[in-house]
């Protein structure tokens, strides 16, 4: 079964949002993934997510930026994440 890691980052200033975006990672357990909230485009951390085995999406939908993120591999995060972006 998959699930929904939310983080709501908005309105923090840097580094919190790539802080708590990296800790809630750590605890992604198989199926899970990131669905992280942001009032920015998080570009830093997008090339660490590739380096520590993650993809991603995002979508920007009212003024918030939504960044959904799992391990590449795990096909249930992937597919409940991209049902989600759909």
């Amino acid at each position: 079964m998959s699930g929904e890691v939310i983080v709501d980052v908005c309105g923090l200033e840097q580094p919190e949002p790539l802080l708590r975006a990296l800790a809630a990672l750590d605890g992604l357990a198989s199926g899970d993934y990131l669905h992280l909230l942001s009032h920015r485009d998080p570009i830093l951390l997008y090339p660490m997510l590739a380096q520590q085995g993650f993809l991603c999406e995002s979508v920007e939908r009212a003024g918030v930026i939504h960044v959904l993120i799992w391990r590449a591999g795990d096909t249930a995060a992937e597919q409940a994440a991209r049902t989600l972006s759909a």
